[in-house]
């Protein structure tokens, strides 16, 4: 299959020349295996999805890791998370080693609890998503934000549908969904009815962009507000869903305290809720909700292919006022952003950003984005300008 170069890929270099061990984890399919074995075609790699390493590892760990020398990538480790007391012993005898073993996982498996504990100070962490759309432009033409929304909604961003045209969408997201439910879901917590959970994921597509009202989905699915909670939980550390809190600290004023939900991939979200076709996306009743979740996915992608946890938040006012996203990527730096789903942006849109600013001066925002499909940058007032996803991008790239 095609390899397409990864953003995260300087600074995985950079931490194998400062680091014992590094672990990437991320979304079943996100393309980790992939990226470390091309980075690093002279490890050795094995992956615990085979049943024969899985077991070997299981009962003759010391054994399993001669056999794989002194660097080596081990594929799935939450499937033999006792491995990790053996790693640490290798990697103590020889800690002026940098590099020496490579570990991919997802995050709902208690990874990162497993790994800090085991190799405390021995290991550093990296999270890869589907691909950006910088990544994408790697491989294929795609040019403006509507072509870029459109690929990404209608076709999805995960590696093998983004190199290999003859895949079947449908088909795959219901495999991948279905997979999902049933390798890294039932085997591994007590949630109940598969099917409730289902039906719960799709009515989050359908959903996404908006407030999290529990109470409204425990109502509709027949479940308790803790096992919503706990089903959110589950979705959000497998990287399925992103929740954006609100930004209510210190303001002295009445805010909404509920997050929002957004998919990190917004193929998902489409398959999930049935939209098909161009026409359905762009004029559907999703369509400005669905453009929303594409801007926030991008934006999260943007701070994680640089090793940083995304500092977004949103925020919602007693009396009506919302801005859609509000970035605070270091102290003092408040970027807010409104997103609609418009080739025109106008006058009265950039109001939001301007009432903001006015209510909230405390706060210092800086001036405001309306990010739009429009064609090209345009000041809309003194502190509002209308900006293009890559305008956008750009200008997150030079304060992140």
């Amino acid at each position: 299959m095609t390899y397409i170069p990864r953003d995260i890929e300087a600074r995985l270099m950079r931490l194998l020349t400062s680091s014992p061990c590094v672990a990437v984890t991320g979304p079943r399919q996100a393309g980790k295996s992939t990226l470390l074995r091309h980075c690093l075609p002279d490890y050795a790699y094995v992956t615990l999805d085979d049943p024969f390493y899985r077991d070997q590892a299981h009962s003759d760990p010391l054994f399993f890791l001669d056999s794989l020398g002194d660097r080596a990538i081990i594929d799935e480790i939450q499937l033999a998370p006792e491995l990790l007391s053996y790693v640490k012993i290798r990697v103590d005898n020889r800690r002026s080693v940098k590099g020496q073993y490579l570990f991919t996982g997802s995050q709902q498996f208690g990874l990162i609890r497993n790994l800090s504990e085991s190799l405390a100070g021995r290991i550093a962490l990296l999270e890869l998503l589907p691909m950006s759309v910088t990544e994408k432009r790697r491989h294929m033409n795609l040019a403006g934000s509507a072509a870029l929304f459109r690929h990404a909604a209608l076709t999805g961003s995960y590696p093998e549908l983004v190199v290999d045209d003859a895949v079947d969408l449908p088909s795959w997201y219901a495999s991948y969904l279905q997979t999902y439910l049933e390798r890294d879901i039932r085997t591994l917590y007590n949630i109940g009815d598969l099917r409730d959970f289902q039906r719960f994921v799709r009515l989050l597509a359908a959903r996404c962009s908006q407030q999290l009202n529990m109470s409204d989905f425990s109502r509709e699915l027949g479940v308790s507000v803790p096992t919503v909670k706990s089903w959110l939980s589950i979705l959000e550390a497998s990287r399925v869903i992103y929740l954006l809190p609100p930004y209510y600290t210190n303001l002295g004023k009445r805010i909404t305290k509920a997050p929002k939900v957004y998919f990190i991939d917004i193929g998902l979200a489409c398959a999930l809720a049935g939209v098909q076709g161009e026409a359905h996306l762009f004029n559907g009743p999703m369509a400005g909700p669905l453009f929303e979740n594409f801007c926030v996915q991008e934006t999260i992608k943007l701070f994680l292919g640089k090793g940083i946890q995304p500092p977004l938040y949103y925020i919602r006012t007693g009396n009506g006022l919302e801005v859609d996203l509000l970035i605070e990527p270091s102290a003092g730096v408040l970027l807010p952003v409104e997103i609609k789903l418009t080739k025109t942006p106008a006058l009265k849109q950039a109001r939001t950003l301007t009432a903001f600013r006015e209510s909230f001066v405390q706060l210092n925002p800086a001036p405001g984005l309306l990010l739009s499909l429009t064609e090209e940058p345009r000041a809309l007032t003194r502190d509002v300008t209308a900006v293009t996803l890559d305008d956008y991008l750009q200008r997150l790239e030079k304060v992140v």
